[in-house]
């Protein structure tokens, strides 16, 4: 088949790696994979060097942008549309907020068959502006009819989509975001080497953070609970993975809270990085407020950590409560620290859980999974006829 994947930019993060994984997938199994993409701007660090040398097509549209910009954005539609006829794909598969809306239409215009789109987070809850929200609700209400099939990367996406108006409820699909699970559960390199270069020591206990330091991720929370926390665990130390726009901020409050013999902050590290740092963790930890599924949640369980995070969005389909960690209500903080102390206090229970964890993220999100369930996709769709 001819697909072609839209993705606004391609920063380090969940959405573009799993579409990086999507692309590749199809591309081995002999598809003439395209993947458009905007520049990836911003301090996240980028994949689009990994995509460019993997072997199929990769094209950059310059206008692609993640903000809200009419006239870039009525640019990039008139673009995606010329190349669309040009590349005549039988399915387009679109993924993040903008390049969702934009590709859609342009699709449409461009009489592509199929239209499959991935809600991978809610763009009508993602920013702090109600009138934002409000015109992402309207855009994405008005391009549901477009889409041939919806993919949500939890059950969450579809309930909270439909609850908003978007869709109809035989246009969805749960399709989990799939990841690369070798490395998590065999890192490149010893725990205990990259624990040590990390200044940690063996009776250090490591609760890691894998996310960028931005709004709406959550580390305020955790230095909020720091002082507490510290203060009852000796041995504690937080681990934080990725960079971002608050990372002054965050270290600002670490200083004047004295802590910063608690905190190792990586900065940003390329992504074949994160499986040796997740390893060197012994409880992932994860508070944002929201996510479509945070990918941190399996990379945690697969690297055999207990995994703690907010019920928020799809996040409760990431963990079995209690099994293989703690879902907490959402944003409360007492309870995020009581989670965090029992697991702190008991090895044995990180060990159990990190252990059932790691069979439930196996069956779950490794990629093979993930791909081989869009190809089922594709062909129920292709058998309707569309293709």
């Amino acid at each position: 088949m001819r697909i072609v994947h839209v993705i606004t930019r391609l920063i380090i993060g969940g959405a573009q790696e799993n579409t990086l994984l999507s692309c590749e997938g199809q591309h081995d199994r002999g598809h003439d994979v395209t993947l458009l993409t905007g520049p990836a701007i911003g301090p996240e660090g980028s994949l689009l060097e990994r995509a460019q040398r993997y072997g199929y097509r990769v094209e950059v549209i310059d206008e692609m942008r993640r903000s809200i910009l009419p006239v870039k954005d009525f640019r990039t539609y008139v673009r995606l549309t010329k190349r669309l006829r040009e590349l005549r794909p039988d399915v387009i598969h679109t993924h993040s907020s903008k390049a969702g809306i934009v590709g859609r239409w342009a699709a449409d215009r461009a009489k592509v068959p199929v239209i499959v789109h991935t809600i991978h987070g809610l763009a009508f809850t993602a920013s702090g502006s109600r009138m934002v929200n409000s015109v992402y609700r309207v855009l994405e209400r008005q391009t549901a009819p477009l889409t041939t099939a919806i993919v949500c990367v939890a059950d969450a996406m579809r309930r909270q989509s439909l609850a908003a108006g978007i869709g109809m409820p035989d246009q969805y699909v749960t399709v989990y975001s799939g990841m690369e699970t070798g490395a998590f559960i065999n890192p490149p390199r010893p725990r205990g080497i990259v624990r040590r270069e990390l200044g940690l020591a063996e009776t250090d206990i490591a609760v890691g953070t894998i996310a960028r330091l931005f709004h709406m991720k959550g580390h305020d929370d955790l230095l909020d609970l720091a002082p507490d926390l510290c203060r009852r665990h000796p041995r504690l130390r937080f681990l934080w993975v990725g960079d971002g726009l608050l990372r002054e901020h965050f270290e600002a409050r670490i200083a004047a809270m004295n802590l910063r013999d608690r905190f190792i902050l990586t900065g940003l590290v390329p992504p074949e990085k994160v499986p040796e740092l997740t390893g060197a963790m012994d409880i992932l930890v994860h508070p944002s407020r929201r996510e479509g599924l945070a990918r941190a949640l399996p990379q945690g369980a697969l690297a055999g950590s207990p995994v703690v995070t907010y019920d928020v969005d799809g996040n409760a389909e990431g963990l079995i409560h209690e099994r293989t960690g703690f879902l907490i209500p959402p944003f409360d903080r007492p309870k995020l620290s009581a989670a965090l102390a029992v697991l702190l206090e008991d090895e044995s229970q990180r060990r159990a859980m990190g252990a059932a964890g790691r069979a439930f993220a196996l069956a779950r999100f490794d990629t093979r999974v993930m791909v081989e369930a869009l190809g089922s996709l594709y062909a129920r769709l292709a058998a309707r006829g569309k293709v």
